[in-house]
């Protein structure tokens, strides 16, 4: 009889200790729980205090260990502290969620968009990414090894009609620094992966996505022509931290309901343009304004 095959353990994360950024509320909070929940002892970051003692909290409930450290991932200094602390805290980090992140909501046409709100988004959503990674890198590599989940978008692949530039232009760099790293440490048992979500509901957004018309638009973007709800994002978050992908590097894995399968343009008129004003305006001849 073939030996019994466990579908269990390579999921479960007891003894380990996450890191995880931007987990001051939205899907840094939920990341944080699912490795809570999966066994891991959570390290949580973001500039907020007050609501990352809200997540502590929520982890402790679970009936983990949770540290709370303020910090800002544009900062360098900050990011070092952060993994000082987790070390001085649990002696090991063996995860680390790099979910942190902004985005300009407007979605204005570039041509109207201010430079520095374009420096802002690269500034956060890949310079911080890199900071954080490059500060707790070297104790991962001395501990062996671990894994690392970079939170990237379906806007990284691809181009679309959203335009808000510097995210786009943010996370493709995402995409091909989780492809770097993932090569460069490989041989010393460090995983680099990144998710790629489609737009999620949840409570908070759900009646905002719907009103503002973009729940529709999205929808007839995607092929299986629904948003994504969060609990399908735990599978493929605990996959990507856990021994269940100790083979899988360099992945970006889409959790996008065919978006990034699809290609071309969706039928409907974007109803950001309709949001605002001059700057939902093209800059071109007369027949386009």
């Amino acid at each position: 009889m073939p030996e019994a095959i466990d579908l269990v353990s390579p999921f479960r994360l007891d003894g380990k200790v996450a890191i995880v950024t931007g987990a001051s509320y939205g899907l840094g909070v939920l990341f944080a729980e699912i490795l809570a929940t999966a066994g891991a002892d959570i390290v949580v970051t973001a500039r907020s205090e007050d609501k990352l003692a809200d997540t502590g909290r929520s982890i402790e409930e679970i009936g983990r260990r949770c540290l709370a450290v303020a910090g800002d991932v544009t900062s360098f200094s900050d990011c070092e502290r952060v993994v000082e602390c987790a070390m001085d805290r649990f002696g090991r980090v063996d995860i680390l969620v790099n979910n942190a992140g902004w985005a300009d909501d407007r979605l204005v046409r570039t041509e109207h968009c201010e430079p520095e709100m374009f420096a802002k988004m690269v500034n956060t959503d890949l310079i911080g990414l890199f900071y954080m990674t490059r500060a707790a890198a070297p104790a991962m590599l001395r501990g062996g090894g671990g894994s690392i989940v970079n939170l990237s978008s379906i806007f990284g692949n691809a181009g679309s009609e959203n335009r808000t530039a510097g995210y786009f232009a943010a996370k493709g760099g995402v995409n091909q620094l989780t492809r770097l790293l993932a090569c460069e440490w490989g041989d010393r048992n460090l995983c680099v992966n990144a998710l790629a979500p489609n737009f999620f509901i949840s409570e908070m957004t759900r009646s905002l996505l719907e009103d503002s018309g973009m729940a529709d638009w999205m929808r007839s973007r995607t092929p299986m022509r629904r948003m994504g709800e969060l609990p399908e994002l735990v599978g493929p978050l605990l996959f990507l931290a856990s021994d269940a992908s100790s083979f899988v590097t360099g992945v970006v894995l889409n959790v996008d309901g065919g978006w990034s399968a699809s290609g071309g343009y969706a039928q409907q008129p974007q109803p950001w343009d309709a949001w605002n004003g001059d700057m939902g305006v093209p800059v071109g001849p007369p027949s386009l304004a």
